[in-house]
């Protein structure tokens, strides 16, 4: 196959990796394998047309996005619809699509699992008709990332400090919405503290990603927590992965959802892919499955051929 890597250099881990040497272990890798490879490193703010001009270059197979989050959610708009594969370098902080699809977190490992990989179909989500391939939230994750946001770190470990920082000044001073949800043919009417809205249900006993990325529908996660105590306690039950044990959160499933803001704090905006976007006072997420090729590791249990 013929891929074409497009690295952030500015991107999650990228910021302190010798990039040089790593795309000598990209060529290398693949090379031996019979894969052609081309690559470009680019700077954070260059990411969006590098991408959008590989995803239409002919006779490429395979776009190799590396970075965070953000990267690899442009990267998946991009690449719908155009007949190439993405393949994830998990180089952000979670990496929660790359677990998913099974892709190694170790760069290496990723890289040696791609030289003899399986294309496969996933789901993404639109959100107003902009692509996600993890989460949209909005609510208490949204004003911890801008807190997050307005911190310094230079690193994986600092970032994630600082997320612990701004998770704590998040709960100890919540604010709820009041919010209108249409739920397939269902009408609920909330005041909530937050919402996530997820690209397949996350699964169990894990960091929040979806055992099944092909699973076709959405996930809707509603904190129902009130207090310090029911905050901390539903943190501790996501970094379990224990979603359905947990009391303070109420989760909904549907293939199409729709949110109308009446209240609150549309203001600090919305989470989208880890990325902080503006909110509308109406917003329609819908589940597209099926739309993106990716590379996954061979044997993937969940995977359907594409």
């Amino acid at each position: 196959m013929r891929f074409a890597a497009v690295l952030n250099r500015e991107g999650g881990t990228l910021r302190t990796t010798d990039l040089d040497a790593l795309a000598e272990r990209m060529r290398g890798m693949l090379e031996a394998r019979g894969h052609r490879l081309e690559i470009d490193i680019v700077g954070g703010g260059e990411i969006s047309a590098a991408l959008a001009e590989v995803a239409g270059r002919r006779g490429v197979d395979v776009v190799l996005a590396g970075g965070g989050d953000g990267t690899i959610s442009t990267a998946a708009a991009a690449l719908v619809g155009s007949g190439k594969a993405l393949a994830v370098l998990p180089a952000g902080t979670m990496n929660l699509f790359a677990r998913g699809l099974g892709i190694p977190t170790a760069l290496d490992a990723a890289l040696a699992s791609f030289a003899g990989a399986d294309v496969a179909t996933v789901d993404v989500a639109t959100a107003n008709g902009r692509i996600f391939v993890h989460q949209f939230s909005i609510g208490m994750h949204a004003r911890m990332v801008r807190l997050r946001e307005s911190m310094e770190f230079g690193s994986r470990l600092g970032k994630m400090r600082a997320s612990v920082q701004a998770a704590w000044r998040t709960i100890n001073s919540p604010r709820a919405m009041q919010v209108a949800m249409t739920i397939g043919e269902a009408e609920i009417t909330a005041r909530t503290t937050g919402i996530g809205i997820t690209n397949n249900l996350f699964g169990e006993g894990h960091l929040p990603y979806a055992d099944n990325p092909a699973g076709g529908v959405l996930g809707i996660y509603v904190m129902a927590a009130r207090e310090r105590s029911e905050f901390a306690r539903l943190l501790f039950d996501v970094a379990r992965g224990r979603w359905r044990d947990s009391a303070h959160v109420e989760v909904h499933q549907s293939n199409r959802v729709v949110l109308n803001i009446r209240s609150g704090i549309s203001r600090l905006g919305a989470v989208m892919d880890g990325e902080l976007v503006p909110l509308e006072r109406r917003t329609t997420i819908e589940s597209l499955p099926g739309a993106l090729k990716v590379l996954v590791p061979s044997g993937a249990a969940w995977a359907k051929a594409a």
